[in-house]
């Protein structure tokens, strides 16, 4: 047997080596789909969550129905930040705010001029679907926030309730599940939520 017959044999061998049978390429597809649903799972739990908006409070930036992506790092609240808050309520369900004043900050309301102050500084906000009018009697202001602590408000203040309620009252950062990253339903008002601060 020549070098050649050799060499044609031996590819022979190889090639019946490499096909694999059915069996085996079904096994290797139910595995890389076990472990690409796994590694999303994992995704989603520790790095972001789905979450759907229920009733008017943050009308016009988000609306009844919506649904979130929300980032679950957050090493610190900002000011402006959207954030579900988990902290126990009068409502025994998780709620989306926007985040006013964070630790340190002094808050004042004007419920008269409907003008929200931070650190002696008006704050702009072109957010708002009404106007800061309603005091829900849960604070005197100016108010003082320690650190560790969030005062939030709904961008529809007419119709949220918020930090200004007993009901709600001050947020602890410990019960911060993340910050909004996106709307992606409905798709026709897919909107990316980036930084907002008043300063």
């Amino acid at each position: 047997m020549n070098e050649e017959n050799i060499n044609v044999q031996n590819e022979a061998v190889s090639q019946k080596t490499d096909k694999k049978s059915p069996i085996q390429l079904v096994v290797e597809l139910v595995s890389i789909i076990a472990t690409s649903i796994v590694a999303i799972m994992l995704i989603f739990t520790f790095a972001f969550r789905i979450v759907g908006v229920s009733g008017p409070s943050m009308m016009n930036t988000l609306v009844n129905g919506d649904w979130l992506m929300v980032s679950a790092f957050i090493t610190e609240p900002e000011r402006g930040d959207i954030v579900i808050i988990t902290q126990p309520n009068s409502f025994n369900e998780p709620i989306v705010k926007r985040v006013i004043a964070v630790g340190g900050d002094t808050i004042d309301i004007d419920f008269e001029t409907a003008t929200v102050s931070i650190n002696g500084k008006a704050i702009d906000e072109p957010y708002l679907a009404t106007p800061t009018t309603t005091d829900e009697g849960a604070w005197q202001y100016p108010l003082t926030l320690k650190e560790g602590q969030v005062f939030v408000m709904g961008d529809n203040r007419e119709h949220s309730s918020d930090s200004r309620s007993p009901d709600i009252g001050l947020i602890d950062e410990n019960y911060i599940l993340g910050q909004v990253l996106l709307r992606f339903s409905p798709i026709s008002e897919f909107k990316i939520f980036g930084d907002y601060d008043y300063e």
